[in-house]
């Protein structure tokens, strides 16, 4: 069964001290790549568009997370922006706030997105070891939102599809 507890690799993305924001979803999976419906395939293209963090789907490791800024995943509704991560092993984004339809894939995916308001840069160091609970909604230190209830359900569940079985 999934856990609402996490541990692994913090990757903070930042420019300048600041948390980047507006990473939209051809920075997360170019749309050069979107003849690829294998997802298995494609984490290698995780951010290949990322100005500082083109190297991230060779780095990446089982249980990273990801912590950005504000409007994390806007623009299209392409899947692929969620699988990407998925496919490498990601376990978590936290941003300080969503693309709307980026929110809603990754719910339904069963792929935790967090949200942090008050997220800095500062308050993490990249790459270190982080703890997030996700039900009380704490990254490390540090206060975010925790899961809703209907999010916790699709998690456990496995995606929204088979969260829909449960409900016969």
């Amino acid at each position: 069964m999934a856990s609402l507890h996490l541990k692994g690799r913090l990757w903070v993305l930042q420019r300048d001290g600041e948390l980047i924001s507006d990473i939209d979803t051809d920075m997360i999976f170019h749309n050069q790549y979107l003849a690829i419906t294998d997802i298995s395939k494609m984490g290698q293209y995780s951010f290949d568009n990322l100005n500082g963090f083109k190297d991230f789907a060779q780095l990446a490791k089982p249980g990273d997370m990801i912590l950005a800024g504000d409007n994390f995943g806007s623009g299209s509704s392409r899947q692929q922006a969620v699988d990407c991560f998925r496919c490498l092993g990601v376990t978590a984004i936290i941003a300080r706030s969503y693309g709307a339809i980026y929110k809603r894939n990754a719910i339904n995916s069963a792929f935790p997105v967090i949200t942090m308001q008050d997220a800095k840069a500062s308050d993490f160091k990249h790459l270190e070891v982080v703890v997030l609970d996700m039900d009380k909604g704490i990254l490390g230190e540090k206060k975010a939102e925790s899961m809703s209830g209907v999010q916790k359900d699709i998690f456990f569940a496995g995606g929204l599809f088979e969260y829909a079985e449960t409900l016969k």
